[in-house]
């Protein structure tokens, strides 16, 4: 039986990581839930280690503060591949990932290395956004794929699914970005090894609940490092092309 790792990155996050925690349970009884919370001010560690307590496929990673998302997760990677997970999935605690969608995720990876869920293939949408949080969004996508040559609709959406020997070809070490960033970068890393990766349609719910943690510097980060891959890639095809004249 295939051994699932749903990973939740968590900083104040105490009014929805027990409700998130439940619904990904009740979604998918078998997998197991990694909550990785960054000493949050508001408790939301001591809700999961109490819930952790009680329920044997909850667990509990302490770091000790804020560090950001990307580090967060290449944490909780790091710990479920250290404990042969064959499977470890990126969700958020704030509801805006639906866990009754993951057995779609689960099923999909079954054909790939990597999966997204993606709000922007037919089927997938997103709910209760404003509308310009989508366009920053639609507009993000479209000049990754501009800048990177990827055909991927959805690159900086954080709901995926990753079989833990893709994880593995990822160089998870050398990951530094953060944020939107981050979900571009492991997409583009699996893309430029040459590994399958496709999308699902999934329903994007805007959070109810908590605060957002985007803000500018995240928005800045990924256009700055986005383009830096892009002109990277760009000249690495050059060099190819005129190698591939002079031969």
């Amino acid at each position: 039986m295939t051994s699932v790792l749903v990973v939740i990155p968590t900083y104040n996050e105490a009014l929805t990581i027990g409700k998130a925690i439940e619904r990904t349970r009740g979604a998918v009884p078998d997998a197991h839930v990694l909550v990785v919370d960054d000493a949050s001010p508001d408790g939301t560690g001591a809700i999961a280690d109490e819930i952790a307590e009680l329920d044997e496929h909850v667990h509990v990673l302490h770091r000790a503060g804020k560090q950001g998302l990307g580090a967060a997760y290449v944490a909780g990677f790091g710990w479920g591949l250290g404990r042969g997970y064959d499977v470890l999935v990126e969700m958020d605690a704030d509801g805006s990932h639906q866990p009754e969608e993951l057995p779609r995720l689960l099923h999909a990876v079954e054909h790939a290395d990597l999966v997204l869920g993606s709000r922007y293939v037919p089927g997938g949408r997103v709910v209760n956004w404003p509308r310009r949080r989508e366009a920053l969004s639609r507009a993000g996508n479209t000049y990754t794929r501009l800048a990177l040559g990827t055909q991927l609709r959805d690159a900086t959406g954080g709901y995926r699914a990753f079989r833990a020997d893709a994880l593995r070809q990822l160089d998870l070490d050398t990951v530094a970005s953060q944020g939107y960033c981050f979900q571009v970068d492991l997409a583009w890393r699996a893309v430029h090894r040459g590994l399958r990766v496709i999308e699902v349609p999934i329903t994007f719910v805007e959070r109810e609940q908590g605060e957002s943690k985007m803000d500018g510097t995240i928005v800045r980060e990924a256009f700055v490092r986005i383009t830096q891959w892009g002109a990277a890639h760009r000249a690495r095809q050059l060099r190819e092309l005129v190698n591939g004249a002079r031969r």
